[in-house]
């Protein structure tokens, strides 16, 4: 017994009884109208989770015009309302016809039973997949929203930003498919976000995607969805993160971090507009724009052939780099002040000002973390602080000759430089994997190829 609802609109009093009564041993509320006019008073009154529509309502008339009239009507009510034609056999060319007008399927008549429940079980799965798919939606939205309103500011007032932040001006408002350049830790989700929170797609969804987190195994699944039973752990139809952005944007963060196989995968879905869930036949249309964001070179990695180059130039219609701290010393003392108001705050420590000789240590030190280097910094240095000044004692700042290798750096292969890097994180912290990612600014996932690239 399914507990969804079933109305059947038919003229032949015959058909909605057996209808009624077969149906009613599988599903918990069986409806039956024989006039169509009907339906748009029943459907404000109630929800239904799939109609069965007949073809042909009058005698005289078997032409089927006013089933796709109706079908028109009830869509027009309820988009995502999910419908059943039903139809004799000499009328399968008009139920395709139905089916390009939004039907779910459609039966003939008389019906076989089984096949009857068996198609009807299918459209309330599609009507599950649906509902869950907009509950998603709804839910990322709310969040969006919450989000949007609560949007850390960007601070900055250098140059190099000043550019950025034209550059956001400027293409916000349009739906071009946006990349992000920079080293990480510089703030390029929260650019992301900000040219979300600015284009006419505000009200919909951004949804993140880690690509640098992802297997293999799981990228369909996460990206498109799965239908129930296309895999092992698949118990029902689940919606993708695609889905999820359908009407607003989807952030891919690293995606250098995709691999070749992968890249065609999510190249297909990027010029069909299109998602086919894993274990399904049918494709569904997706309306997003992509925002997508790496610390890696793609224009070496095509050289290289470890990025395709028509994905390149798919995902990079407007291009905009971002600066790192280093490059835009005029900032620090703004951001450095930002993060102590908002920690004394939050952990309430009485924490006021920075001292001028820490001011001036910030601006000599490079950050090789970043934006993200210099927060953690200041939370640290609010918790550990005995007074209201931070003084240059509250901070750790590394050792610049080990953080950026001394004037030996030119003179190693960057392969040398990432796994001494890797090594240093490692030893610093134990082995433990976590801690060493979040040190190096990257994912387990990332971490974990790079270890076992340079068999560490």
């Amino acid at each position: 017994m399914h507990n969804a609802s079933i109305l059947i609109a038919d003229d032949n009093p015959g058909v909605l009884s057996a209808g009624k009564l077969f149906l009613k041993r599988h599903f918990s509320e069986v409806e039956t109208i024989r006039d169509p006019e009907e339906i748009p008073a029943l459907l404000s009154e109630r929800r239904f989770d799939v109609v069965m529509l007949d073809m042909n309502f009058s005698r005289t008339k078997n032409t089927g015009e006013e089933g796709l009239f109706w079908l028109e009507k009830i869509l027009e009510i309820d988009p995502t309302m999910v419908v059943v034609m039903v139809t004799a056999y000499g009328d399968v060319q008009l139920a395709v016809q139905a089916i390009r007008k939004g039907a779910a399927d459609f039966v003939l008549k008389p019906w076989d039973n089984e096949k009857l429940l068996a198609t009807l079980q299918a459209a309330l799965r599609l009507k599950n997949s649906q509902d869950e798919a907009q509950n998603l939606k709804t839910k990322q939205t709310g969040s969006n929203l919450a989000r949007a309103r609560d949007l850390p500011e960007l601070i900055w007032r250098s140059k190099a930003m000043e550019q950025v932040m034209n550059t956001i001006e400027r293409v916000a408002q349009t739906d071009a498919n946006v990349l992000l350049l920079g080293e990480n830790g510089t703030g390029k989700d929260l650019i992301a976000q900000a040219i979300h929170a600015h284009s006419d797609r505000a009200s919909e969804n951004f949804v993140k995607v880690d690509l640098g987190a992802l297997t293999d195994s799981l990228f369909e699944s996460e990206l498109f969805g799965h239908v129930k039973g296309a895999f092992t752990d698949a118990r029902e139809d689940r919606p993708g993160r695609f889905e999820a952005a359908d009407g607003g944007v989807i952030f891919l963060d690293e995606i250098g971090n995709l691999p070749l196989g992968l890249q065609s995968k999510l190249l297909t879905v990027l010029q069909n507009r299109t998602v086919t869930r894993v274990g399904a036949n049918r494709a569904r249309e997706v309306n997003v724009r992509v925002i997508a964001a790496t610390n890696m070179d793609l224009y070496q990695m095509v050289k290289e052939r470890s990025f395709r180059q028509d994905l390149l130039y798919r995902i990079n219609t407007i291009e905009i780099n971002i600066p790192a701290l280093r490059e835009r010393p005029e900032d620090i003392e703004l951001l450095a002040g930002h993060f102590l108001e908002q920690f004394a705050q939050k952990y309430k420590r009485p924490v006021q000002r920075l001292s001028a000789a820490l001011l001036k240590e910030m601006q000599r030190y490079p950050w090789p973390g970043n934006v993200r280097e210099l927060r953690h910094a200041v939370e640290r240095a609010v918790i550990m602080a005995d007074g209201p000044t931070l003084d240059t004692g509250d901070f750790f700042f590394r050792d610049q000759s080990e953080s950026a290798m001394g004037s030996d750096l030119p003179l190693m292969h960057l392969e040398e430089v990432e796994k001494h890097l890797i090594s240093k994180a490692l030893g610093k912290h134990y082995g433990n994997i976590t801690e060493a990612a979040k040190e190096l600014g990257i994912t387990r996932a990332s971490l974990y190829r790079r270890l076992e690239k340079h068999k560490l």
